[in-house]
């Protein structure tokens, strides 16, 4: 395993690393783009992932945690899928970061980078998607009066629903962690101005601390420099795997993580953010001083 995780490192290239993901097409109905929600968990849950020099952001005992979902199709590890979980946000003055309390993805060498090279809780995962097509939506006495005389740009809508089964893998057994359920509109004949419709063109950095893990002990300071066309979306619908019950005294320290992971993802949403022709630059983290 130790030569595996040495060979997948150097592999997976020099900094910056560069991930793209998918753009929505009427032709990969299938595909998922970046999705970044934003929930409400109990600052005592976060409080499980983050160090204890860490002062949390919260406010009436909730914190700003979330998940970020994404299908990349072009990284250093290739085509792969990431999930995200965000435990909460922590102070680093005069701005704050994010802290990821785990990080799933169906990618070997995704997952030893992120192990190794960014301090990232990095777990391998199976992701299974389910799609389905939805009645479209019913045109006005104008929007049939505009197909009749053939105005290429009077899009007709379709929807579809996509269901994101995620499960985590542990010495070859399948645990289930989450589904995400996912509502999307997609235009079959997108106007010359669809560019429009999938949200203004931004560039944003998302600065994040990670480490203290068994792979990497060191605490890192890393970011996220994001060039997308970004737009707000009605939010997912999360289900879990079951009630999560916690035994602090019998759950090994990996069942109370990913239990206390599945806890930020069922807690309540107020916002999701659909990035679309995502391009991600992530470069090497740096070593954070005491």
């Amino acid at each position: 395993m130790e030569t595996k995780e040495t060979i997948s490192r150097l592999e997976y290239g020099k900094p910056p690393w560069v991930f793209k993901g998918r753009q929505v097409s009427s032709h990969a109905l299938d595909k998922q783009i970046a999705l970044y929600q934003l929930h409400l968990v109990k600052a005592e849950t976060a409080r499980a992932f983050i160090p204890k020099e860490f002062k949390l952001v919260e406010a009436f005992g909730y914190t700003l945690g979330g998940f970020f979902l994404a299908n990349y199709e072009d990284s250093p590890a290739g085509i792969f899928d990431e999930l995200v979980v965000i435990a909460g946000i922590v102070w680093n003055p005069p701005t704050s970061c994010a802290w990821a309390a785990r990080v799933l993805v169906n990618s070997d060498k995704a997952c030893v980078h992120g192990r190794k090279d960014v301090g990232l809780p990095s777990q391998v995962a199976k992701f299974t998607k389910i799609v389905t097509a939805l009645p479209g939506t019913k045109k006005g006495g104008f929007g049939r009066f505009l197909s009749k005389i053939s105005m290429k740009d009077s899009p007709s809508i379709s929807k579809t629903c996509i269901d994101i089964q995620v499960k985590e893998m542990n010495n070859h057994t399948a645990i289930n962690v989450c589904s995400i359920n996912l509502s999307a509109a997609v235009m079959t004949k997108p106007p010359d101005d669809s560019k429009k419709w999938m949200g203004p063109a931004i560039k944003l950095s998302l600065p994040s601390f990670s480490g203290r893990t068994e792979y990497n002990p060191h605490l890192l300071k890393y970011c996220c420099q994001i060039e997308c066309r970004l737009r707000a979306v009605p939010t997912a619908r999360v289900s879990g795997p079951g009630p999560c019950t916690f035994d602090k005294d019998n759950d090994t320290n990996e069942d109370l993580q990913r239990n206390l992971s599945i806890a930020v993802m069922l807690s309540k949403p107020i916002l999701a953010l659909e990035f679309n022709t995502l391009k991600m630059k992530v470069e090497a983290p740096t070593v954070v001083s005491q």
